[in-house]
């Protein structure tokens, strides 16, 4: 039943963060506006938003293929994409964003993958 949970939190978490990838990939300013930092850096600068556009798309796409192709792996990927909402956290916070949004936003997604993964492994 636990493991249950952890493949819905993970799947929410999947389906979720390929929506905001889309979003960043067609350079939306609102939803850059969420991640907590500046929303309207320089035309040259918005491609920054595609990269993180596809790596969060390519995210949540790792999590969708791990359940059927390597399930006794999906609890370790979980755990290992942690990093990439601290690493986010981080980079909001070193670079004067907006701290709750660092800490509701990247912190709070990096606690539920880590309790995702952690209900996945038992």
């Amino acid at each position: 039943m636990l493991a249950w949970i952890g493949l819905v939190i993970s799947w929410i978490g999947a389906l979720g963060i390929m929506a905001i990838g889309a979003a960043y990939l067609l350079k939306n300013e609102k939803n850059a506006a969420g991640f907590g930092l500046p929303a309207n850096p320089a035309p040259d600068a918005r491609g920054w938003w595609q990269v993180k556009g596809i790596r969060d798309v390519t995210s949540g796409l790792l999590i969708i293929v791990f359940t059927f192709a390597a399930r006794d792996q999906l609890a370790l990927l979980v755990f290992l994409l942690a990093v990439i909402p601290l690493g986010d956290m981080w980079i909001v916070l070193s670079n004067g964003g907006d701290r709750k949004a660092a800490f509701a936003i990247h912190g709070a997604t990096a606690l539920a993958l880590i309790v995702a993964a952690v209900l996945l492994a038992v």
